[in-house]
C-alpha cells in the first residue's frame, strides 16, 4: 500500500462494509511497522471502546478509506502514534495529502459533538459532511480559518523571522491569520507591521496550500519592502532579519508553502528556473 499511491478525496458511506482505516487523535496517527492504514473491521474492533467518531474520507487505489477519531490514544502492543508534520517532512505527500484531510475531519467530528447553542447531542447528517442538532436546528460543516503568509523583499534581500516555537536556528516568511472584516491584503500588511514594524506595498498573491495544523488555508504572497527598521513583537517574533538571497539561514520543510515562496524569489531573482508547488 505504501508504493504509487492514488488517492481521492470524498465520502465513502459509513453504513458499507470493509475498506481501510486510519485512527487519529490530537494531528497524530496510530502506526505499526506496515504503516497507518488498516483493515477496517479488525482495527474498529481493536478500539470500539474509544472511537468517538467515523467519517468516510475518500477512496485509495480504489478502496474506500475511512477515519476513526478516539476519546484517547490508546498504547496497542507493537503499535506508535506518529505525528502529522513527519508525513509532510519525509515527502510522502499523497499520504500526507490523506491524512491532513483525515486530521482535519476528526477535529471537526470531535468538537461538534454538542451543538454550541443548547448543548444537545449532535447528529451526522446524510449523505454529506454537516454535524446537525434536531432541537434547534444549528448546522456545523468543517470550516477553514484563512491565513496569509508572506516574502517581503528588498532587492537581494527578503526578510525572515523566527518563533521560539521553530526548530532551532530556522527562519521563515511572516504569517498570521485573517481577522473579520479584513481583506487578505489588509491582512499581510496589518501582520507585517504588527510583527516587525515595517510597512510594505505591491502586494501580491501567489499560491495557496492547506495546512493541516489543524484547519489552515495558507494564503502566499509577496511584497515589497517600503520603510522602516525591523522591531521584532514581543512574545510572538524571537528574530527577525534581512538575509542576502545568495546566504540564508536554514528553511522550512521543502513541502511547505514557505519554503516555495522563498525558493521562488530566489529562482526569479537569479533567473533560474522555478520550484513547483507541492499539491
Amino acid at each position: 500500500m505504501m508504493g504509487d499511491l492514488d488517492w481521492q478525496q470524498g465520502m465513502p458511506d459509513t453504513a458499507c462494509a470493509g475498506g481501510l482505516v486510519v485512527a487519529h487523535h490530537g494531528m497524530r496517527f496510530l502506526a505499526d511497522a506496515n504503516g497507518v492504514l488498516f483493515p477496517r473491521q479488525w482495527l474498529t474492533a481493536q478500539l470500539s471502546e474509544t472511537i468517538i467518531a467515523e467519517q468516510g474520507i475518500g477512496h485509495l487505489n480504489g478502496e474506500p478509506v475511512f477515519m476513526l477519531e478516539l476519546e484517547q490514544p490508546v498504547q496497542l502492543a507493537g503499535f506508535s502514534w506518529l505525528s502529522l508534520r513527519q508525513f509532510m517532512l519525509d515527502g510522502r505527500l499523497t499520504l500526507f495529502r490523506l491524512l491532513g484531510f483525515a486530521s482535519q475531519v476528526g477535529t471537526w467530528a470531535r468538537e461538534h459533538r454538542y451543538c454550541g447553542s443548547c448543548g444537545q447531542r449532535m447528529q451526522q447528517a446524510v449523505g454529506h459532511r454537516m454535524m446537525q442538532c434536531h432541537r434547534c436546528q444549528l448546522q456545523q460543516y468543517p470550516r477553514l480559518a484563512p491565513s496569509m503568509i508572506v516574502v517581503v523583499s528588498r532587492g537581494d534581500e527578503i526578510l525572515l523571522a523566527r518563533s521560539s516555537r521553530f526548530v532551532t536556528g530556522m527562519y521563515s516568511a511572516l504569517a498570521g491569520y485573517v481577522e473579520p472584516n479584513e481583506t487578505v491584503e489588509h491582512c499581510v500588511a496589518r501582520e507585517v507591521r504588527e510583527e516587525v514594524s515595517i510597512e510594505i506595498a505591491d502586494i501580491r498573491y501567489i499560491a495557496s496550500q492547506n495546512w493541516p495544523f489543524p484547519h489552515s488555508l495558507m494564503l502566499g504572497f509577496h511584497a515589497q519592502y517600503v520603510s522602516g527598521e525591523i522591531i521584532p513583537q514581543p512574545d510572538e517574533i524571537e528574530d527577525a532579519q534581512w538575509f542576502s538571497i545568495h546566504n540564508l539561514p536554514p528553511l522550512p520543510a521543502q513541502n511547505s508553502i514557505a519554503r516555495y515562496l522563498i525558493d521562488l524569489y530566489v529562482a526569479q531573482r537569479l533567473g533560474h528556473a522555478e520550484p513547483m508547488l507541492p499539491r
